[in-house]
């Protein structure tokens, strides 16, 4: 039991540092005018991303990340070149260029490809869910999809919530609480004591968590998780958290006090934990980091050479035949 869980702390931890080192390459990009659109990027949440994102069985589960969720991806199997190929506008990539940055997925593995991060996608899971229940192939499977605190006040979040629980499916909803909804603080979000409570009155279970700390995300992902695909019905993770950077790379983040709580790095967390457990030494640690940018460095330099979209090439249509 303890190698499991110290093999499931190294593989979250891989993809936590592989997902900073890819969004701190991509925000450059984006500040140096190479990157269309926005970069949003998940600093000090990748803990509580990637932790779901090893619970999780790839090929048989369905997983719904979102903008932040890059650790996530990466837990679950996401090739980083998916990322660097979207973010470049690459023909290659899973959207061949031809959608925005951050709506990318890959259906045929399980992760759809995200519409809106403000609660749209729970609404997808539960439908590829019931679909999967109707022609019977369900099984043990489980479905997952993410949102911030500022997406469970949207109407899509509450009516899926519903959904959900009146089907009994086996959804797992990760809501990561950043405190901040772009700039509006929670105390203006929602009046119950805890954004947990907000699961309640569907009958869902919800359960708490330190967003910072990956060893506490790993075991109430695993419960959460194992509950949901033993037939517990919808379990609801709220994970407390602040997010170490803007809203997206055009946000400075000033409307965040310097003494707002749980101003704490992940990463670092997570590094203590492998000393204080003795499962990897400083060398050992730095040997993964460098394996990290090395897949990193290779990624961008694969959709850095890619070809870019050329519309005289395209066999699709934007009108029906015969128009």
């Amino acid at each position: 039991m303890a190698d499991a869980l110290k093999e499931r702390f190294f593989a979250a931890y891989r993809a936590m540092v592989t997902a900073r080192f890819l969004e701190e390459k991509i925000a450059g990009l984006y500040h140096a005018g190479k990157v269309v659109g926005g970069v949003y990027s998940g600093k000090g949440q990748e803990a509580f991303s990637a932790a779901l994102g090893v619970c999780l069985r790839p090929g048989e589960d369905v997983f719904a990340p979102l903008i932040r969720d890059q650790a996530g991806r990466v837990a679950f199997g996401e090739d980083p070149v998916d990322f660097t190929r979207t973010y470049l506008g690459s023909v290659e990539g899973p959207m061949r260029g031809r959608d925005g940055n951050i709506h990318r997925g890959r259906p045929d593995k399980g992760m759809p490809a995200m519409i809106s991060h403000l609660g749209a996608m729970i609404g997808v899971v539960n439908g590829t869910l019931f679909a999967k229940r109707l022609k019977g192939t369900l099984g043990d499977s489980v479905g997952a999809t993410a949102i911030g605190d500022g997406g469970t006040s949207t109407g899509a979040f509450h009516e899926a919530l519903n959904l959900a629980s009146v089907e009994k499916l086996p959804l797992v909803i990760s809501v990561a609480n950043n405190q901040f909804a772009y700039s509006t603080p929670n105390d203006r979000q929602f009046a119950c004591e805890h954004i947990a409570d907000r699961a309640v009155s569907y009958g869902i279970p919800a359960h708490k968590v330190d967003g910072t700390d990956l060893l506490a995300c790993l075991d109430t992902y695993d419960k959460a998780v194992s509950a949901a695909r033993a037939g517990g019905g919808p379990q609801l993770i709220a994970g407390t958290l602040l997010r170490l950077c803007g809203h997206g790379e055009h946000d400075d983040a000033s409307y965040v006090p310097a003494d707002a709580p749980h101003r704490i790095d992940c990463i670092e967390v997570a590094e203590d934990t492998f000393v204080k457990n003795a499962w990897a030494t400083e060398a050992e640690i730095t040997e993964v980091r460098a394996a990290c940018a090395e897949t990193v460095r290779v990624a961008l330099a694969t959709a850095l050479n890619d070809p870019k979209p050329n519309p005289a090439n395209e066999t699709w249509q934007t009108t029906a035949s015969g128009f």
